[in-house]
């Protein structure tokens, strides 16, 4: 399923300014236009303006006789190649080039991308007097800055949305222009925060951290999950901390910290799911005594890198003390885990499922990212994680038909299912991570094979979106080997493929993974990117010409989505180096600790 050959264009129009008055006022506003600009957006005017100066003299009569005025005229570019001049389309009506480039009587340097037939970008105004012509010039840029600025204009697009109706409260319901709350404290501006600062988006970083200044505040009568507000909030203000050096976020992070302890106040020192960090007590949830598994071991990372930078060893202890429970329990299945875990007797539950998505998933992830984090010492978490890979390709590993791809099945009581979460495309990157930093090799091929799977989740889909939960077929003769249930149809803007492509490529560099990655941006931005600002999960991915928006912007599409999709398409392998980060599984990143400690 490849796409359509794509092209970026720079184009530049001038156009007779009319009544121009030469003053100071307008010479401060270009040069403060000018100084607004990005690097290469800089270089590519000049060297446009360069171009203008060497063929001006030539090419201006033959421009004036042939355009006569650009009034009513349509924007068009030139392929070389062929020998054509090709209009422009008509672009998306927020932001509305076309009329720009043909009735101001100014100067506009518009940045385009092509997305499926549409042009996007941003237009700076620079109120200059200019030469009576016309010009619409043709520079592509390269593959990977074009792509990096796309998914910079994807972000500013959902924090536009989020800005305008939702400021201050966890999540954008974009269709509705109005806001949910979970726990009430801003969780995708929290979430966002180190997004923002790696993908260069400075000035919305500063509005993002005058609010947590001044408006975030811990200090409510509200009860949070333990594991959502560990690897949203402690681990995006941690994060935030690290790549920036600003001490409020740290400030912030020892606050939230202190507040979820109580959770580990239980019988069996395997946390409770819920905290009032308010009153400071905690609880199980209504139902029942049980936690998820994956909740309780992946809080680690966070909770270990908080007592490094405070030096108070008690948040470190009660999350280790989990591990230390739940490596030795009994109840595994070739070192698989159940998916729940009792508070009160410390013991499995609901035993006999096995699987790699919800409520199991992150506990894999965070047996090998603790073990690189602490500097590969920790061996009990090593040989834990080791022998559940080998769990997985004993129990869980089958083919599918009529292509042959590999994927993750459950287990339940004995009996396989091919029903596969979304949230298993975790474990590619996962793999691949391990294999980079020392383990077997053949854990990078079983990761490619599985990377394979998680993109034909997309590519076998009508809108090129995954569906939440997949059930491969297995039967020889099927006409395709992903199906879905009516139910399992919807797609949340989840990263985990997305993910897993960053690792792949990062540690390959083989440019399918980028392609890949890109077929999947255009096609959230086709079917889930709302007008007015935003973008939405959705409710069928089989049907096209109806998604059925569920109205909600998770605050992980800012989080992880969104910043996976830069680092994927960014050939620097210094922009937060693997080598020195791990990812929690949110996408916030925190040091691997120096060999000395």
């Amino acid at each position: 399923m490849q796409p359509p050959s794509r092209r970026d264009f720079v184009s530049l129009t001038v156009t007779d300014s009319g009544g121009y008055t030469n003053g100071k006022q307008r010479r401060q506003s270009c040069w403060r236009k000018w100084k607004q600009l990005s690097r290469l957006q800089r270089s590519l005017i000049l060297f446009v303006l360069a171009l203008l100066l060497i063929g001006g003299i030539a090419t201006y009569p033959r421009l004036s006789a042939h355009s006569g005025g650009s009034e009513g005229k349509q924007p068009f570019v030139v392929d070389m190649k062929n020998q054509a001049r090709l209009a422009l389309p008509e672009p998306p009506s927020e932001v509305s080039v076309t009329h720009l480039l043909t009735t101001s009587n100014s100067v506009y340097f518009h940045m385009l991308s092509f997305f499926d037939h549409s042009w996007r970008g941003a237009v700076i105004e620079a109120e200059c007097s200019v030469l009576d012509l016309y010009f619409l010039i043709n520079i592509s840029l390269s593959p990977a800055e074009s792509r990096l600025e796309a998914v910079r204009e994807a972000f500013r697009h959902a924090w536009k949305g989020y800005k305008d109706f939702a400021w201050g409260h966890d999540e954008l319901k974009p269709v509705s222009k109005s806001h949910s709350e979970w726990f009430g404290l801003g969780l995708t501006l929290i979430d966002a925060l180190d997004t923002m600062w790696i993908l260069g988006l400075k000035e919305e970083f500063q509005e993002a951290r005058e609010w947590v200044d001044k408006e975030l505040s811990f200090n409510k009568n509200v009860d949070v999950n333990l594991f959502e507000s560990t690897i949203r909030i402690l681990g995006g203000l941690l994060s935030t901390y690290h790549l920036t050096g600003d001490v409020l976020f740290l400030e912030k992070a020892k606050d939230i910290g202190s507040r979820l302890m109580p959770a580990f106040s239980t019988p069996s020192k395997i946390p409770y799911s819920d905290v009032n960090i308010g009153k400071g007590t905690a609880h199980p949830p209504r139902w029942t005594s049980d936690s998820t598994v994956a909740e309780v071991t992946s809080i680690q990372l966070e909770f270990r890198e908080l007592s490094r930078l405070t030096g108070d060893p008690k948040y470190q202890a009660a999350v280790m003390e989990v591990m230390r429970q739940v490596h030795k329990l009994e109840g595994k299945q070739d070192g698989l885990v159940p998916m729940f875990i009792n508070t009160n007797s410390g013991q499995f539950t609901h035993l006999g499922i096995y699987t790699l998505g919800a409520r199991a998933d992150s506990y894999y992830e965070y047996l090998l990212k603790q073990w690189i984090q602490g500097g590969k010492k920790e061996t009990e978490l090593l040989e834990d994680y080791l022998q559940a890979v080998e769990g997985v390709k004993k129990n869980l590993l089958k083919k599918s038909s009529p292509l042959g791809l590999t994927f993750v099945g459950e287990l339940s009581h004995g009996h396989f299912s091919p029903k596969m979460d979304h949230l298993v495309c975790f474990l590619p990157g996962t793999l691949a991570l391990g294999a980079h930093h020392g383990l077997d090799a053949e854990h990078m091929e079983l990761a490619k094979q599985l990377m394979e799977t998680c993109y034909q989740m997309y590519a076998q889909m009508e809108t090129g979106l995954a569906p939440e939960i997949a059930h491969f077929n297995m039967q020889t003769g099927s006409a395709q080997d992903v199906d879905v249930k009516l139910a399992d149809r919807h797609n949340l803007l989840r990263p985990e493929t997305v993910e897993s492509l960053f690792y792949l490529y990062r540690f390959t560099k083989d440019k399918k993974y980028q392609n890949w990655g890109w077929e999947i941006l255009q096609s959230f931005n086709k079917y889930t990117r709302v007008e007015t600002g935003g973008y939405t999960s959705i409710n069928n991915v089989r049907d096209p010409k109806n998604p059925s928006p569920r109205d909600k912007m998770e605050s992980f599409f800012l989080g992880e989505t969104l910043k996976y999709f830069y680092l994927l398409f960014s050939d620097d392998p210094n922009l937060v180096s693997l080598d020195k980060y791990v990812f929690n599984t949110e996408a916030h990143a925190l040091p691997i600790w120096p060999q000395a400690e």
